[in-house]
């Protein structure tokens, strides 16, 4: 799963038809974001792109094939990730088309979440994100507890010996 440094600098400059790109490490590959959202994935020095519903045709008709994976029970997995056309690796012009379906698509997402009101979909979202309503002043805190307790739990440690239980 891992790529090497100059493929990631070389699929970032691909991608730049899009906007700013940036490449994030993770589980041993890379995930691809704009604009706040993953829209592709580098994985053993290859490129795919998001798709969804409305983009993938494109990718099928071009003959492209999905990113999959070994899950649970060693089973392959299908994901939403396809990898672009051979001609596109090698042309920013060209791959920049498939970038935009790859970015709208991971932008469609990121809607439909907030849409549905998804915490972490409208932290995503940003700005129009709806703010969270202030507590009332005097009201306790949502455990249940009084503001100031302390816990056992919670109670300072001694920097002496151990206690004895």
């Amino acid at each position: 799963m891992a790529n090497s440094p100059d493929f990631v600098t070389h699929a970032l400059e691909l991608l730049a038809g899009v906007g700013p790109v940036l490449a994030r490490s993770m589980f041993g590959g890379h995930g691809v974001y704009a604009e706040g959202v993953m829209f592709g994935l580098l994985d053993d020095d290859e490129l795919f792109l998001k798709t969804d519903d409305l983009s993938r045709p494109r990718f099928v008709e071009a003959g492209c094939r999905s990113w999959v994976y070994v899950g649970p029970n060693n089973r392959l997995e299908n994901t939403s990730y396809f990898r672009p056309p051979d001609e596109a690796h090698e042309d920013p012009e060209a791959m920049s088309a498939w970038a935009a379906l790859a970015l709208d698509a991971a932008l469609r997402l990121r809607a439909a979440k907030a849409a549905r009101g998804g915490r972490r979909a409208r932290r995503a979202a940003g700005r129009g994100a709806p703010a969270k309503p202030a507590r009332k002043a005097g009201s306790t805190p949502r455990s249940g507890k009084r503001p100031g307790r302390r816990t056992k739990a919670h109670a300072p440690r001694s920097r002496g010996r151990p206690r004895p239980r």
